[in-house]
């Protein structure tokens, strides 16, 4: 089934927005929104200086900007390249080094920084402390093999490189291509580093609109459509010089009686991705509430049936459940911790199939997903990587 990326300006409470939507067959999968004129900070490279270094939590606070400290876990401390380093061999206050915007602030906590920095292509990544070659799982054994023997005689200790599953539907020219254009940009990015002053940023990300785009699978895009006349320049321009063979793709949408909004239905998506309730066509609901510390689902069968008929009632709205709530995840952009409190089913088999349709819907998601169990109450828990804001966070916080 192919996917449909939808750009466009958004109004929502008041602000503009740049709203960028991922749709399978006109469902929404995928919605990220950035304030209009407001670029996100997240893959941003700075030269940072170290504020103070906090021992019960071995973490360090380092600021990319004057008042702006970020959290950086000194158990990730590797290879970090230093532009001004005070004479002690742990990191300390004062050191000033090149770290990159790991994941975005969220509710209390400042943006996360590491000294591992990636320099994303259309096939690859390149990693400054993760020294080795790691290559997508979602290749197939042939091509991993190929790419293995093409990419292990330039193995360096100074980068590694992590090869994405597009790499699939690329040539091995076009691949080692791009290893070379990144391992220029870190060598010149290593060599610059050292000249410029604290605080400097020495590359910014693209907006987040562009991200998307260079994120998706090429084999499942099949268009992408935008009814604004800038970003479609802008995305028309990235299309020429980062994926070519992409352009072709790309639509722009003119209609005085029927807006993109209005024909993709993206703000009544937006208002459902919103609320607390999920309705489930069996009948049945979620009930899904972020708080500070996890996410916490509560699935209700939305009826009252009882005997032989009510166990079969509950395995199907269930099922229905863990797929529902695998795409809200995604949506919603939830992240961390969640706790899913299914309906109790007494079969051990029913149960059993629950695991396994939710770990078999989450495999779909973008970010890395772990269903890591069902504990002793019956609660069902998994976590999400954390990188980006939630929905309701990219609402409530400009």
């Amino acid at each position: 089934m192919g996917t449909t990326l939808l750009i466009t300006r958004l109004q929502w409470n008041s602000r503009t927005y740049i709203a960028t939507a991922l749709y399978q067959d006109k469902k929404i999968l995928e919605l990220h929104l950035e304030p209009d004129g407001q670029q996100s900070i997240l893959g941003n490279i700075y030269v940072g200086r170290v504020k103070n270094i906090v021992k019960n939590l071995n973490a360090a606070f380092i600021e990319i900007a004057p008042g702006i400290p970020c959290y950086y876990p000194l158990e990730e401390l590797k290879q970090p390249l230093y532009v001004k380093k005070i004479n002690s061999p742990r990191l300390v206050q004062g050191d000033e080094l090149v770290v990159q915007i790991a994941q975005e602030s969220s509710k209390s906590k400042p943006p996360k920084v590491t000294t591992n920095l990636n320099l994303t292509g259309n096939y690859l990544v390149l990693t400054s402390e993760n020294t080795t070659l790691g290559i997508s799982r979602k290749l197939d054994e042939k091509k991993r093999q190929e790419l293995k023997q093409d990419l292990t005689f330039e193995e360096n200790s100074d980068y590694g490189i992590i090869v994405r599953t597009n790499a699939a539907f690329a040539s091995r020219q076009e691949i080692l291509k791009e290893y070379q254009k990144l391992k220029e940009e870190f060598i010149h990015l290593k060599k610059t580093a050292p000249c410029r002053t604290t605080f400097s940023c020495l590359k910014e990300s693209t907006p987040e609109y562009l991200h998307v785009l260079q994120g998706l699978n090429r084999s499942l895009l099949e268009k992408v459509i935008t009814d604004d006349p800038e970003l479609f320049e802008k995305t028309a321009l990235y299309l020429k010089h980062m994926q070519p063979e992409e352009k072709e793709k790309l639509t722009f949408y003119e209609d005085n009686l029927l807006s993109l909004n209005k024909l993709y239905h993206l703000d009544i998506r937006l208002k459902e991705a919103l609320q607390e309730k999920v309705w489930l066509k069996s009948g049945g609901y979620l009930i899904i509430q972020p708080t500070e510390a996890l996410t916490v689902v509560d699935v209700n069968s939305g009826k009252s049936i009882s005997g032989k008929q009510a166990q079969e009632h509950y395995l199907k709205i269930n099922l229905e459940a863990a797929e529902e709530l695998a795409h809200q995840l995604r949506l919603r952009n939830l992240s961390g911790i969640i706790i899913i409190d299914f309906i109790d089913m007494k079969s051990t088999q029913s149960q059993e199939l629950l695991m396994q349709t939710l770990r078999s819907a989450v495999r779909s998601d973008s970010v890395p997903v772990q269903v890591v169990d069902r504990t002793k109450l019956n609660l069902v828990e998994i976590t999400r990587k954390k990188v980006k804001k939630s929905l309701a966070e990219q609402v409530k916080s400009h």
